[in-house]
């Protein structure tokens, strides 16, 4: 019965509280560790959805290749400031054209060559 004493005076001064905090702290790091592995998983899936989508044709302008015409000029409607403050940031935006012109410089190279890295001799 002495045992009963002994277990109730530690009760009553607070040393379950170690084991208790433990337990919390143990429990707060595993899932932690939990959501981290969810989150990895799901932006890995994400990324391997990402890389089996075929390449969008998109201009400089981030607007599609089918907005653009036969000579290269984008007809996508965009919002131009037409008033700027005292700190030159636009006060007031109206509708026009967006004035780029389509990407026409060189095609990236369609083969490489390159000679095979062993010495023969």
């Amino acid at each position: 019965m002495n045992w009963f004493w002994a277990v109730l005076m530690l009760f009553w001064t607070g040393g379950f509280a170690w084991a208790a905090d433990n337990v919390r702290t143990a429990l707060k790091h595993r899932h932690e560790r939990k959501t981290e592995l969810l989150e990895a998983a799901r932006q890995e899936r994400l990324a391997i959805e990402a890389a089996h989508r075929s390449p969008e044709p998109v201009c400089g302008c981030t607007h599609h290749l089918a907005k653009h015409d036969r000579q290269g000029r984008c007809h996508e409607r965009v919002e131009v400031p037409t008033a700027w403050d005292e700190n030159k940031k636009p006060l007031r935006y109206e509708a026009g054209r967006c004035n780029c012109q389509q990407y026409v410089g060189p095609q990236p190279l369609s083969r490489v060559f390159a000679e095979e890295l062993t010495d023969r001799a």
